[in-house]
C-alpha cells in the first residue's frame, strides 16, 4: 500500500511493505526509518490490542521503499497497521485500493492528524489517488484541483468501513487588518513601499527607534494582490508542513514572516534533522521582514544572499539535495547606530563614529547591494501622529499597485520580454530609454560608482516607477527617483555630480 513522507516542503510517496513469517517472533522496520518510526511499533501494538487483537507470534517485517530514501515523522502508525490487517487477512482489500493512508496513531486506537496534510493531499492527487487520513478539514477544495480525501476516526471505524468526508475548512471573512491610513506623514516611505509592491522589490529602512520602520513593513501586504488559486496551494503546503495556520493564506492574504533577530541558519534558511522548511520559505509568495537587521548573526545575514538571488534554497545533505521555494519581497529595518540617533537633527548621536561604522558594517555591502531601495525614515510631527493620514489608506494604495501590475502585464503581452529571462538587454529593451535618458543614467551611475547589480536594479526600480505613471519608456525624471529610493537620500544626485 502507500503512504507518504515530508521532504523538504513535499511529500514523497512511500511504497509500505510487510510480510508475516515463520521465525523468532518480532517486529521490525527497514527501509531508513527514523527514531520516530522505530517508535511506531509500540504505537501500532497498543492500538491493535485496543481494538481486541493480538499480534502473532511470528516475524513481522516491514520495509518502507524506496530504501535509499530518509523516512521520517509520525505518519507511518497508521498505514502500517492497516497494511499488517490486510495482510492477516483481518480486513478487505478493496478498504486499501486506490488509496494513500496517512496518520498517527493514539494508544487507544485513535487516529491523529499530523503536519503536512495539504502536502499529502498534492502528492496523493499527482499519483492519482485518494487519502486516508485522520479527521480534518479539506484546505484545498474550490482552489486548486486536488485528490479525494477520505476520513477514519479510529482502526476500530476502518475496521467497520466508516469513512467520512472532510468539512470545509472554516474561512474568517471579516478578520481585522491594519491600514496605512494608521501612519501619518512618511510621504516618501509610503511611496517606495509601493514601488516595492508594484515590482516586487526589496527595500531597506533605516532610521531612529520609534520612527515607524515596523508600522510601515507590517502594513505592506495590504496594498500587495491578492494570492492567486496556485500561489495559495504552494504557500499552504509549505506552511502545513511546517505545522504553521494557513488560515490567512486561503483568504488569500500573502505570508508576512517577522522572525526575531535571535534566528539560527537553519531556523531563517531550513534545514535540521529532518529538514524543514525555514522562514525564507515560509514567506514564499509574500513578505519576510528582518527587523533590526544588525543584530541577526552575520552568518544568518549572508545565507540571505543566495535565496534573494535564486527565488529557492537549495540544503545539501549526504543522502542528497533538498530544494525548497522562496521567492519572497524583503524588507528590513535598521537604526544608524547603537544609540539609534545618528544623523537625527532632533536628537544627538552618542555613539563614537568607530562604533557607527562598525555596527553599520554588521549588515555586510554584498546584501545591502541587493536591496533594490534603501530609504531613510525619521520620525513624523506630532500632528501628523495625531492626526493620521486617511488620505493614504491601503486600499488607495493597492489600486496603484494593481494598475501598474495590469499595465505592466500588458507590456509583457504586447512583447516577448516575458517569454525570457530577464537579462541586462532585455531590461534595457523594456525600459525603451531615448539617448538622454541613457546618458543621464550613465553619468549618475558613474558619479554614484554603482555595480553591475546597482545598476540592473536600479533600473528595474525606474521601469516600475514607469508602469506606476502608466507609461511606455522610462524617463529622467524615472531614473532620477529610482536613483535617490537606492541610496538613501535626497541629493544623493548632487553626490554624483549631476542634477535631475
Amino acid at each position: 500500500m502507500t503512504s507518504a513522507t515530508i521532504r523538504g516542503s513535499e511529500a514523497i510517496p512511500v511504497r509500505v511493505e510487510v510480510i508475516v513469517s515463520s521465525g523468532m517472533p518480532g517486529f521490525t522496520i527497514v527501509g531508513m526509518p527514523d527514531t520516530v518510526i522505530h517508535e511506531s511499533r509500540e504505537r501500532v501494538r497498543a492500538a491493535l490490542r485496543s481494538c481486541g487483537m493480538r499480534l502473532p507470534g511470528e516475524k513481522i517485517v516491514f520495509n518502507l521503499a524506496p530504501s535509499y530514501v530518509r523516512k521520517t515523522g509520525s505518519g507511518f502508525d497508521f498505514p502500517m497497521a492497516v497494511a499488517l490487517l490486510a495482510a492477516l487477512g483481518q480486513v478487505p482489500g478493496d478498504f486499501l485500493h486506490n488509496k494513500m493512508v496517512v496518520g498517527e496513531l493514539s494508544l487507544d486506537g485513535t487516529i491523529r492528524p499530523v503536519n503536512g496534510l495539504v502536502a499529502f493531499q498534492m502528492c496523493a492527487f499527482e499519483q492519482g489517488l485518494e487519502l486516508l487520513c485522520a479527521p480534518t478539514y479539506d484546505a484545498l477544495k474550490n482552489i486548486t484541483k486536488a485528490c479525494i480525501v477520505h476520513t477514519c476516526t479510529s482502526l476500530q471505524s476502518f475496521f467497520e468501513g466508516e469513512f467520512g468526508l472532510p468539512a470545509a475548512y472554516p474561512v474568517e471573512t471579516d478578520a481585522a487588518t491594519v491600514d496605512f491610513s494608521d501612519v501619518g506623514g512618511h510621504v516618501q516611505a509610503k511611496r517606495a513601499l509601493q514601488i516595492a509592491a508594484a515590482g516586487n522589490h526589496g527595500i531597506m529602512m533605516m532610521g531612529p527607534p520609534g520612527s515607524g520602520k515596523t508600522m510601515l513593513a507590517m502594513r505592506l501586504p495590504t496594498i500587495l494582490p491578492e494570492l492567486t488559486a496556485h500561489e495559495i496551494a504552494e504557500s499552504a503546503r509549505i506552511a502545513s508542513v511546517a505545522g504553521e495556520s494557513i488560515d490567512s493564506i486561503l483568504r488569500g492574504v500573502r505570508p508576512f514572516r517577522s522572525p526575531h533577530h535571535s534566528a539560527t541558519l537553519a531556523g531563517l534558511i531550513g534545514g535540521g534533522n529532518p529538514i524543514r522548511p525555514g522562514e525564507v520559505s515560509l514567506a514564499h509568495n509574500g513578505v519576510l521582514m528582518l527587523d533590526e537587521l544588525p543584530e541577526f548573526s552575520r552568518n544568518v545575514l549572508q545565507g540571505l544572499r543566495q535565496p534573494m538571488e535564486d527565488g529557492k534554497v537549495t540544503i545539501t545533505r549526504a543522502d542528497g539535495n533538498v530544494v525548497m521555494p522562496a521567492r519572497f519581497m524583503l524588507v528590513a529595518s535598521s537604526n544608524p547606530c547603537p544609540c539609534g540617533y545618528f544623523g537625527d537633527k532632533q536628537k544627538e548621536c552618542t555613539c563614537p563614529i568607530s562604533k557607527v561604522s562598525a555596527y553599520q558594517s554588521r549588515i555586510g555591502g554584498p546584501l545591502i547591494d541587493r536591496f533594490d531601495m534603501c530609504i531613510d525614515v525619521w520620525r513624523s510631527d506630532f500632528e501628523d501622529v495625531v492626526a493620521g493620514d486617511a488620505a493614504s489608506s491601503s486600499n488607495s494604495m493597492r489600486e496603484a499597485v494593481l494598475a501598474a501590475r495590469e499595465f505592466a502585464y500588458r507590456r509583457f503581452a504586447r512583447s516577448d520580454a516575458g517569454s525570457r529571462p530577464r537579462s541586462v538587454a532585455s531590461l534595457v529593451e523594456e525600459c525603451g530609454m531615448d539617448g538622454a535618458t541613457m546618458s543621464f543614467f550613465k553619468e549618475v551611475s558613474s558619479g554614484n560608482v554603482l555595480s553591475g547589480r546597482a545598476i540592473m536594479r536600479t533600473l528595474s526600480v525606474a521601469r516600475t516607477i514607469a508602469d506606476m505613471e502608466l507609461c511606455e519608456k522610462v524617463s529622467v525624471e524615472h531614473i532620477a527617483e529610482a536613483v535617490t529610493l537606492r541610496l538613501r537620500g535626497s541629493d544623493s544626485l548632487e553626490a554624483g555630480g549631476l542634477t535631475a
